[in-house]
């Protein structure tokens, strides 16, 4: 016995969720993570608070807000009626922006920490020889900050594969439209199909093994720049 149609359906809408999380994570948290890196605003303590919640509330908390949120009532669901795009819950996109949302902090923090590493000295050489911000930017913070780029990614694309108290409430449990491994692997469980089980609860700890094992292996020390 191993992996069924349905469980190989489960794992292809997990991966693309969290390929599609990902590039915008990585899109979003940048501007996010160089604010914060670089700015004394008064702003900045509870905007990294509000970056960093998901770290400490209970997914079927976060989930159960974005769900009010994101319905008939919610703000958010008044926004996506009026553009025309329908109610966001129980939607592969739906699932998206409770993704985008849940998984912030673990692509935010490590991008910030590269950034305030680097530090300021880079940014003013390169003022020195006329090189405008955004050149600045693109041609020596972003390359320097590479390492925590990747590290963002990596456990970004982990976190997402591995949701499943917010994906439940947001997605429910449609084939092929929103249940995700971990929730087939909950079906399994509770038909008691326990072979099945391990076979893609099995995959799972395998695949976390070898994202962790690519990122202690692979992932570059951070620059060592003089401030």
């Amino acid at each position: 016995m191993g992996l069924s149609d349905t469980d190989l359906r489960a794992i292809w809408l997990t991966l693309r969720l969290a390929t599609t999380v990902t590039l915008l994570l990585l899109l979003i948290g940048t501007p996010v993570a160089w604010w914060l890196a670089r700015t004394r605003s008064r702003w900045k303590g509870p905007v990294g608070a509000v970056v960093a919640l998901p770290l400490v509330l209970p997914p079927t908390v976060i989930g159960f807000y974005l769900l009010l949120a994101m319905g008939p009532q919610g703000v958010v669901g008044h926004l996506t009626q009026w553009l025309g795009l329908g109610l966001l819950p129980f939607t592969f996109w739906g699932l998206v922006v409770a993704s985008v949302f849940y998984s912030m902090p673990f692509v935010v923090q490590p991008i910030q920490n590269a950034f305030e590493a680097i530090g300021q000295r880079p940014w003013e050489v390169a003022a020195t020889l006329r090189a405008g911000p955004i050149d600045r930017f693109f041609s020596v913070m972003l390359p320097l900050a590479r390492p925590g780029f990747i590290t963002a990614a990596i456990l970004g694309f982990a976190h997402t594969v591995g949701e499943f108290g917010v994906v439940l409430m947001i997605g429910g449990n449609i084939p092929d439209k929103t249940r995700v491994v971990s929730v087939q692997i909950y079906d399994h469980v509770e038909a008691l199909e326990y072979a099945q089980a391990h076979w893609l609860a099995g995959s799972m700890v395998i695949f976390s093994f070898l994202v962790l094992l690519a990122l202690y292996t692979f992932s570059p020390s951070p620059p060592k720049v003089t401030t």
